[in-house]
């Protein structure tokens, strides 16, 4: 097993299904998979854990994915930690409002569950 492969990731999703999906798949490649059901729980495991890594829905109900990539991005000790977009919004410009509101990198859904876990590997290598 790789250090990589040990990375402590926070994923921010309002969405149970998909939250149990990458826990499953991420927590089986030996990821420890922390997980926030929306930006308010996200800021509160922050003030205590420094993932290794965020991934991040962009479409949640109270504060968007941008939104709190931004605010993220203003919390002391977190500039450094990849933001990864994971998320539907596929429409030309998407992935460039993603970047511009934070995120290191994009990720569309539906995943792919076999590639999954070589994407984060890259991102976290960089």
């Amino acid at each position: 097993m790789t250090e990589e492969s040990r990375a402590t990731i926070l994923y921010v999703e309002d969405n149970p299904d998909n939250r149990m999906l990458i826990r499953r798949v991420l927590s089986a490649d030996g990821f420890t998979v922390f997980e926030a059901p929306s930006a308010t729980e996200a800021l509160k495991k922050l003030q205590t854990l420094r993932p290794d890594l965020i991934l991040m829905d962009i479409n949640m109900p109270e504060m968007d994915g941008y939104t709190l990539t931004a605010r993220i991005r203003e919390l002391p000790n977190m500039g450094g930690i990849p933001v990864i977009a994971l998320t539907a919004n596929v429409m030309k410009g998407d992935k460039e409002k993603s970047l511009e509101a934070g995120c290191d990198g994009y990720i569309q859904k539906p995943i792919d569950i076999d590639t999954i876990t070589e994407q984060i590997e890259r991102f976290l290598k960089r």
